[in-house]
């Protein structure tokens, strides 16, 4: 009885012999550990894209609602009726149809704009699977919420499908008549300048280049 006991025990009893190997219990909890800590990370390193992604949909969401509602009233109310001046005639309230780009810009290629809004909001999209920037959040839900302001009125106002104008009603002196759509995207373009200048990327990288 005492030689089995000798044997069974840990090799570094004094006498014991070369026994059946036993498993490594603690190398077993290190890679436990090790485990949990990969899902750990994975889950930390999540939240962070998720929330960014959150400020990116949320800021698209608040600046097309606010071109829509504002399309929305000043067809009602402007439309057909003379300007309201806003600051004389400096900045005046002025409802056009525009069939147009961003400014009335090529109203021939109706159609072709539509397509490139609709390819812009499929990019932005993609983007957001590595989205790690708040800044780069801001600025493409910017231009998300402005491409789908314009792109509904493309889609539902005359005088067709993928043909509509686009209702512009701010209209400064000796400048374009624009929207609030319009107004997103151009500051959503200037904002993304401005952080490449800086050297950061989507997912949060710096670089010098």
């Amino acid at each position: 009885m005492a030689e089995a006991e000798r044997i069974i025990g840990t090799p570094d009893t004094p006498g014991a012999g070369p026994g059946p190997e036993q498993p490594d219990a603690s190398g077993t909890d290190r890679a436990d550990g090790a485990g949990r800590a990969d899902t750990a990370s994975d889950a930390s390193a999540a939240r962070p894209r998720s929330r960014r992604i959150a400020v990116l949909f949320a800021v698209a969401a608040f600046a097309y609602a606010l071109d829509l509602a504002s399309k929305m009233l000043v067809v009602a109310k402007l439309e057909h009726h003379r300007p309201i001046e806003i600051v004389g005639d400096w900045l005046k309230f002025e409802a056009i149809r525009n069939a147009g780009a961003a400014f009335g810009f090529g109203e021939a290629f109706t159609v072709i704009f539509t397509v490139i809004a609709a390819a812009v909001i499929v990019v932005i999209a993609r983007l957001a699977r590595k989205l790690y920037s708040l800044p780069w959040a801001i600025a493409l839900g910017l231009l998300l919420g402005g491409a789908l302001g314009n792109l509904t009125d493309r889609i539902f106002r005359s005088p067709g499908v993928f043909e509509g104008a686009v209702v512009d009603f701010i209209a400064p002196k000796h400048f374009a008549v624009f929207n609030l759509a319009d107004s997103a995207i151009v500051c959503g373009g200037i904002l993304i300048v401005l952080l490449s200048f800086r050297g950061l990327d989507p997912d949060g990288t710096v670089h010098k280049d």
